[in-house]
């Protein structure tokens, strides 16, 4: 039995056919529930008995049987335009055009994995859609990947799949989120990914179809539809691709893996389930406590999820400097540490400001929180280490603070050696 608001409905439909329920007994109330007052809620919840008794009354269905893990083959229109409104027809595209993955083009990109096609790379939710490393090469054909970017591409997929990064939620929310995948390492140069000017945009052919990539395979395997199953009110661009590069040339403080406790050269994917960058402006500014006040002040607004989302369990935000801002805070010799540190405390807000916000009379607030006075300050993390610091981007005084969906954790994983 579940019990939805009537704007999830599809979603539940969706997610109790995946799971082997042809159909799924649900229960419906009117969506929303946000920003109403107790007796409104109440009002709700009683007119949703009548659906509750329905659902209940009907008999479970026979479970179906579970989807195959072998790829199907299907015929496709051989018309390069007819192909493009063909995948479009049965949504396995983004909408943008995509590259026909023949049967020649998967086993390169198969060999490209040094993998076997068969193997399987995990169960990918919300669907729980079973990838094997063949699957994952039709999506990365689609993409227009090379097979030299596989190895990133099956790390990161692998990395998304570890339980603290909660992708069936982050599949699922209103909220605009999509998974970041930094690359770490030479590889990174080798695959001839952007990590200087323009990082997070167009133009270099690895960040674009690697991020793409995996946008496909969250679509194609883990069937995260938008509008139906994929919630996001506004989505982000940041949907279609969202894949760059460390530059960790300009860093400072040399690799951001070495807090993961890789080695410095260590070829390794970092994701990270976030907003769409916030644009960090500072060309005034030479000192740490400078640069970093104004990046504070764009990582604490009110409105992300980590400050309503951040007293049960680890939480992140994550800073990406830009290398002239890294120069400048490390001008006199700040560690990555001490950055962080200076983050906590300047990010923190006074609780009578969060009670201004979104959220804050939608969550239950534990006792240790609630007995503080209004004027006590909240950081919207847990400490000082759950705020990510690294250097990508090129010339210029920018940077981007980008905050996380809340409920999600970064992974950081090895990409294997050839």
């Amino acid at each position: 039995m579940v019990l939805t608001s009537s704007a999830f409905y599809a979603k539940a439909l969706y997610d109790g056919r995946s799971l082997g329920m042809p159909e799924p007994r649900i229960a419906v109330f009117k969506h929303p529930l946000g920003g109403l007052s107790d007796a409104q809620v109440i009002e709700r919840a009683e007119a949703m008995y009548p659906s509750l008794r329905e659902a209940l009354a009907r008999p479970p269905a026979p479970l179906a049987k579970p989807a195959s893990a072998i790829a199907q083959r299907v015929t496709a229109p051989a018309d390069p335009v007819e192909l493009q409104g063909w995948y479009a027809e049965k949504r396995w595209s983004d909408g943008l055009p995509v590259i026909a993955p023949t049967p020649d083009a998967v086993a390169r990109m198969v060999a490209g994995a040094r993998r076997n096609g068969g193997d399987v790379v995990g169960i990918v939710p919300p669907r729980g859609g079973v990838a094997t490393v063949e699957q994952v090469a039709v999506n990365a054909v689609m993409a227009g990947c090379r097979p030299q970017h596989m190895p990133v591409i099956l790390t990161a997929l692998e990395a998304m799949l570890e339980p603290q990064f909660n992708l069936a939620a982050i599949q699922a929310t209103t909220h605009p989120v999509a998974p970041l995948v930094i690359v770490h390492g030479p590889i990174a140069r080798a695959l001839g990914m952007n990590a200087g000017a323009g990082t997070f945009g167009p133009n270099s052919l690895a960040n674009a179809t690697i991020g793409r990539a995996i946008r496909l395979l969250l679509l194609n395997i883990g069937g995260a539809l938008p509008g139906d199953v994929d919630r996001s009110t506004q989505g982000a661009p940041s949907k279609y691709s969202f894949c760059i590069a460390e530059n960790v040339d300009a860093s400072p403080w040399g690799s951001f893996v070495t807090d993961r406790g890789l080695a410095p050269d260590a070829d390794a994917v970092t994701v990270y389930g976030a907003e769409p960058p916030h644009n960090v402006n500072d060309h005034e500014h030479g000192d740490p406590e400078g640069v970093l006040r104004v990046a504070a002040d764009t990582l604490k607004g009110l409105g992300h999820n980590t400050w309503f989302l951040a007293w049960r369990g680890q939480k992140e935000l994550m800073l990406v400097l830009g290398p002239e801002h890294a120069s400048s805070v490390a001008s006199t010799g700040w560690s990555r540490r001490q950055v962080q540190e200076f983050l906590f405390a300047a990010i923190s807000r006074r609780r009578d400001e969060l009670a201004a916000g979104g959220m804050y009379g939608m969550r239950d607030w534990p006792d240790e929180l609630n007995q503080r006075p209004m004027d006590a300050l909240i950081p919207p993390v847990p400490s000082p280490k759950d705020i990510l610091v690294l250097v990508a981007g090129g010339t210029g005084k920018h940077s981007a603070a980008l905050p996380s969906f809340g409920p999600t954790v970064s992974v950081t994983r090895p990409i294997p050696a050839a």
